[in-house]
């Protein structure tokens, strides 16, 4: 077996963000506003909740874990923090999945006022990038490498991950005198946090809902969605060179988490561009009730020789915690599929992408689910490697 393959049994992971204890999270909502905080005690807090996070994960039976994204409060803050050339302007702010908005615009004001953004210890604010882009994370990304790597001494695990933002997620141009220059710029930055995740030992997430959001997105017409998804592989692709595609593993989501949901893209729509990154393994929604069907595009679009798929048989959409028995049947129709070796078990998007106060699906819950994933894979593994 190659990369993030299974051997003999169905391995188990997630897809990184983790609520954070709320004590941190007014550390961390003070550091943000400015105010006055002992940085050294802030950072002891972090390096604390990754450990009590990631000693978390082990016992309710995560194999493939990472640091819950303890020290980032969210994507426009940690790109900002990661990256020059980006300015904050709320002004630009677009409306979050417009065709969803317009078909139920009660729900989603009062969803987008009272859940998971609502309660998050810094606004959403869009960046626009008004000036080169360098990065310059790099002693934030090795304090994150450390707390993690310190979390893992002692603690069963099979691998470790750590997320990083695509290319595609940063924010808006108005520097380059093109898009694909910009996300290009974009990525090349990025190429130093890729790089150094790697060199860490750690299996390197590139968390990327973008281009699923494209699909879904009414302000573009086909032609455009699919100039721009050819951008943001391309983009990706440069800055993933000379990363072994096995150390690299691609998530993809919706960017929603509890709402109707019915204008969100078809995997089919995505799939043949996420396949097209260079990455051993390809984490999606599939546990939901919007997408759970698509099992069957499997059937006809093959699987890359030596690569995975991480279905979400476990989903961030409901507080409902799933039955071990359906999760086995959900990965045993994967696995006979694209094979028993290529089917890792995982969740359809992060719990807590936002730090928050307000996480949608309850902590207790979620160290519920997970215990029920690793039952339901270890269900599945008994039938498929009898």
């Amino acid at each position: 077996m190659t990369g993030q393959q299974n051997t003999n049994r169905i391995l188990t992971t997630h897809v990184g963000s983790l609520p954070r204890p709320h004590d941190l999270l007014n550390m961390m909502k003070a550091r943000l506003a400015g105010q006055s905080l002992d940085e050294v005690a802030y950072q002891g807090r972090v390096r604390d909740a990754v450990a009590e996070c990631v000693r978390r994960q082990a016992d309710a039976g995560i194999d493939i874990v990472c640091d819950g994204e303890q020290s980032k409060s969210g994507f426009f803050t940690y790109a900002r923090e990661r990256l020059d050339g980006f300015e904050p302007r709320p002004g630009r702010a677009r409306t979050s999945f417009a065709a969803e908005v317009a078909a139920f615009p009660e729900y989603y004001e009062q969803y987008f006022r009272t859940a998971m953004t609502g309660g998050a210890v810094a606004p959403v604010v869009p960046l626009v990038c008004t000036g080169p882009i360098r990065y310059r994370g790099k002693a934030a990304l090795q304090q994150d490498i450390a707390n993690l790597k310190a979390a893992l001494d002692g603690v069963a695990h099979v691998a470790a991950f750590m997320p990083a933002v695509a290319p595609s997620g940063v924010g808006e141009n108005d520097y380059y005198n093109s898009d694909e220059a910009f996300f290009h710029a974009v990525g090349e930055a990025l190429h130093a946090e890729y790089q150094a995740i790697v060199d860490a030992g750690l299996i390197l997430q590139i968390d990327d809902p973008f281009l699923s959001d494209l699909f879904g997105d009414p302000s573009f017409d086909d032609a455009q969605r699919q100039r721009r998804a050819e951008i943001y592989v391309a983009a990706l692709n440069a800055s993933l060179t000379g990363i072994p595609p096995e150390r690299v593993r691609y998530h993809t989501c919706y960017g929603i988490n509890h709402g109707p949901r019915i204008h969100e893209a078809a995997l089919a729509d995505v799939a043949g561009y996420m396949l097209r990154v260079n990455a051993g393994a390809y984490s999606f929604e599939a546990a939901n009730a919007r997408h759970e069907h698509e099992y069957h595009l499997w059937e006809s679009v093959k699987l890359p020789e030596g690569k995975v798929l991480i279905p979400g048989v476990i989903t961030h959409s409901s507080n409902i915690v799933e039955h071990p028995e359906w999760i086995a049947e959900r990965l045993i129709r994967f696995a006979r599929i694209v094979g028993r070796e290529n089917v890792v078990a995982g969740a359809d998007c992060g719990f807590s992408s936002q730090a928050t106060y307000r996480p949608e699906v309850h902590p207790t819950v979620i160290w519920a689910k997970f215990a029920a994933l690793r039952d339901g894979a270890m269900i599945a593994s008994k039938a498929l490697w009898p």
